[in-house]
């Protein structure tokens, strides 16, 4: 049987104080969704809300140009378009090799503090599977407490948008928290490279897989794809 991952978008679409809509980044998905297809693995989703999970209209328009990004946006819209609640799953990590968030500015405003996310990851953790994000969507990690009641990212590398991103492309302000910030405060050591830059970090023994921005999405889907051993 083919391994399973099970891919947590966001369901939030606006940011009030930017006036812009938002949603999960198109490459952030696509990318790894291609790699993973490509070697056999079935790719399930959920969000908190459950149906429709909004892609970030920018996103598209940013990454016309990539091929796989593209094709992915025009073959694979069921896989946003008929997502099913987070809470659906819980129980359920036995059945999955991998759970992976990708990012967009939405993850920030809901993921990052949704009870049945953090829940989720949890539960795999404990199964012992493989949790993963890019950009963003690390901060599906920075509110996750293990039973033990050590912070998941504490003493780990870690990696997510950084700062000086944030500030390049002018979101400081309206984010509900900084993504370095916050991994740093749950003890985590935040690895970075030059912005823009493609950049991924392993931790955790391998099940612990993160990336720092778009451009880090081929290689995030990579190091699933090892780590559930395809």
């Amino acid at each position: 049987m083919a391994p399973k991952v099970l891919v947590v978008l966001s369901s939030h679409n606006f940011i009030e104080s930017a006036n812009k809509p938002t949603g999960w980044y198109l490459p952030e998905f696509a990318h790894p969704y291609t790699v993973l297809a490509s070697k056999g693995v079935s790719i399930k989703t959920a969000s908190p809300k459950g149906g429709l999970a909004p892609l970030d209209p920018r996103s598209v328009q940013n990454f016309k140009n990539d091929a796989a990004a593209s094709a992915f946006h025009e073959t694979q819209a069921a896989l946003w378009e008929h997502t099913v609640p987070i809470s659906s799953y819980l129980g359920r990590a036995s059945e999955f090799a991998a759970l992976f968030y990708p990012g967009g500015y939405a993850p920030m405003f809901d993921i990052a503090t949704d009870a049945d996310s953090i829940a989720l990851v949890e539960e795999f953790v404990a199964a012992g599977r493989v949790v993963a994000a890019v950009c963003h969507g690390t901060a599906a990690f920075v509110n996750v407490v293990l039973p033990s009641g050590k912070h998941l990212l504490d003493g780990k590398e870690v990696t997510g948008y950084s700062n000086t991103e944030e500030e390049l492309v002018g979101m400081t302000k309206h984010m509900p928290f900084l993504l370095e910030d916050r991994i740093g405060e749950a003890g985590a050591m935040f690895k970075r490279a030059e912005p823009n830059q493609p950049f991924v970090v392993v931790d955790g023994g391998g099940k612990l897989i993160t990336g720092q921005n778009p451009w880090s999405s081929v290689g995030v889907g990579e190091a699933i794809a090892k780590a559930i051993g395809v």
